[in-house]
Formats: structure tokens, C-alpha cells, sequence
């Protein structure tokens, strides 16, 4: 009992490690591929330099399905909702693209002041891109969460039956 205890213990340990590295490359990929762009887009001088980068992101965006839907797990909160977040950034596009090379400059740099409002969030540890909690995990939030709970449930059971069983 005490040995199948230790196989459970190290099998759970061995699944939460792989699904910890599996968060990691998931949080990794987007903000790579999403995120810093948003970022660069908000941090942008001139107007093309934000559009093309919010282009980008966007690209990543609809590629993976990240328009519509909500981030959350047991409470859909409106700060994890992918479709206003979306129709938001389609919003930022729309109009920075209405930009011409005859915009006066006034309303040039107001618009990149309000894109950087939109893009980045200001708080206590300094700025961050605006974007729904776990939505790098989206839309494998709900699986996730419950294969995690299920692998630690028999990581602690493993753990009970292999200290305090009496045999080996």
C-alpha cells in the first residue's frame, strides 16, 4: 500500500509539473505574440507605428478564437470578457486607420493619448497591457482548472497512503 501510495504521489507531482510548464508556454506564446505588441502599440509616437503593431496583435487574436467569450472560471466578470475587450482594440484600429497624412498633428497625438489609455493600465507596479485575466490559457481555462484539481487531489492521497500506511 505504503509503495502504491509513493507511485500516486509521484505520478500527481509529475502531472502538476508538466501542467505547470504547460501554463508557462502558454503565458510565454502570448505574451510574445500578443501582448508585447499591444504594449509597443501604446508605447507608439507616431500613429503608423502603433497601427501596425495593433495589427498584429489583432492578427493573433482572431487567429485564436480570443474574440468573444469569458476568461473566467466559476464567475463570468465583466474584466474577463474577450468580446468587449476585442471590439475595443477593433475600435483602436478603426481609428487610427481613419488617420491621414493631412491629420492635423494636434489630433494625431490626442489619439495616440487615448490609445495608450486604452492599451495600458497604470497601478502599483507600474504599467501593464489591458487584457482579460487568463486569457493566455483561453479558452482551456475551465479543463485546466479540473485537471489540476483532480491530479492534486491524487498527488494528496498518494501522499497520505505512502505516510501513514503501515506496510511497504
Amino acid at each position: 500500500m505504503k509503495a502504491f501510495g509513493l507511485l500516486m504521489a509521484v505520478v500527481g507531482a509529475i502531472c502538476i509539473a508538466g501542467l505547470i510548464v504547460m501554463l508557462i508556454c502558454f503565458s510565454w506564446s502570448f505574451s510574445i505574440n500578443c501582448n508585447q505588441y499591444l504594449k509597443r502599440a501604446g508605447d507608439a509616437n507616431t500613429i503608423e507605428l502603433a497601427a501596425q503593431n495593433i495589427d498584429t496583435a489583432l492578427k493573433y487574436i482572431e487567429f485564436y478564437g480570443l474574440t468573444n467569450g469569458n476568461t473566467g472560471i466559476f464567475l463570468t466578470q465583466p474584466e474577463n470578457d474577450l468580446g468587449f475587450w476585442y471590439v475595443n482594440l477593433k475600435a483602436c484600429q478603426s481609428e487610427l486607420a481613419k488617420v491621414k497624412s493631412e491629420t492635423p498633428q494636434l489630433e494625431r497625438s490626442n489619439l495616440l493619448m487615448k490609445l495608450r489609455e486604452t492599451l495600458l493600465d497604470h497601478n502599483d507596479k507600474g504599467v501593464s497591457v489591458t487584457c482579460p485575466d487568463g486569457i493566455s490559457l483561453y479558452p482551456y481555462n475551465i479543463p485546466v482548472f479540473w485537471i489540476l484539481v483532480a491530479v492534486s487531489v491524487f498527488l494528496i492521497i498518494g501522499i497520505c497512503m505512502a505516510v501513514f500506511s503501515d506496510e511497504f
